[in-house]
């Protein structure tokens, strides 16, 4: 008798360890690049190592920012420098009242990449040609060198990071076409492209796989920021040792 009731405490002392070890959560609000180039190729590695749940909410700069201010997240981060964050805020109506409450690190760097359907045999866009297709001037493969059929341009609505620097890189005075095929996240993007022979789409490196085409076209590169109200926590600094150690064996480049 003496022996079990030895034992259902042992077991229960293990559980309240294992519970406390786990109980942690750190939630961060993310955009693209950091959500797919950074934080999930790091969160199995990272909550066995540190034992703390990594909570990723793919819900691009301007919503991470404002769920931080609101302390829903620990951290928020994107694909985007901290001066060209603001600018989007700004752009989105959204007004930074203090930037210097924040804390920023730059966790990594993305190369944006273009992405087509495998059917697609299109192997090079120039800047001019990526300029004319997204702004809509472009509405033919034919007339970049591929198969006469009409050219699909998906956008993703979660990723303004993205989607503003490739505008600046690209664009120039001129707008996103009007008739595109509406995505959500990075992800989302390359789903659409995979499922639509004539689609077009663009987004971080992570979206790079055997399930699409990448034509060669001008680099476009960026880094990618995060941000905490005033100093990191501790989960937060955890996790940026992680990024900066152990991480940088999974983080896409």
């Amino acid at each position: 008798m003496y022996n079990m009731m030895k034992a259902v405490v042992a077991a229960t002392a293990l559980c309240m360890l294992t519970g406390a070890a786990w109980g942690a959560e750190l939630k961060i609000g993310a955009g693209g690049a950091p959500t797919e180039n950074i934080l999930k190729p790091i969160k199995d590695a990272f909550e066995k190592s540190s034992g703390i749940k990594l909570s990723i909410l793919s819900n691009g700069p301007k919503n991470a920012l404002l769920d931080l201010d609101k302390g829903v997240v620990e951290a928020a981060a994107a694909g985007l420098s901290f001066n060209d964050w603001l600018a989007l805020m700004k752009k989105e109506g959204v007004e930074v009242k203090d930037p210097a409450a924040y804390g920023q690190v730059v966790i990594g760097k993305d190369l944006v990449k273009v992405i087509v359907n495998k059917e697609n045999k299109v192997a090079k866009l120039t800047a001019e040609q990526l300029q004319g297709i997204f702004s809509g001037e472009i509405a033919s493969w034919k007339e970049v060198g591929g198969d006469d059929q009409p050219i699909l341009v998906v956008m993703g609505k979660l990723t303004p990071g993205t989607n503003s620097m490739f505008a600046k890189k690209f664009l120039g005075t001129k707008a996103f076409a009007k008739d595109v095929l509406d995505a959500t996240t990075a992800e989302d993007v390359r789903q659409n492209v995979v499922s639509n022979p004539s689609a077009i789409g663009f987004g971080p490196l992570a979206l790079v796989d055997n399930t699409v085409n990448v034509p060669e076209t001008p680099e476009l590169s960026r880094d990618i920021t995060l941000l905490t109200k005033g100093s990191p926590s501790a989960s937060v600094q955890k996790l940026l040792d992680f990024i900066k150690g152990e991480g940088q064996k999974y983080i896409r480049k």
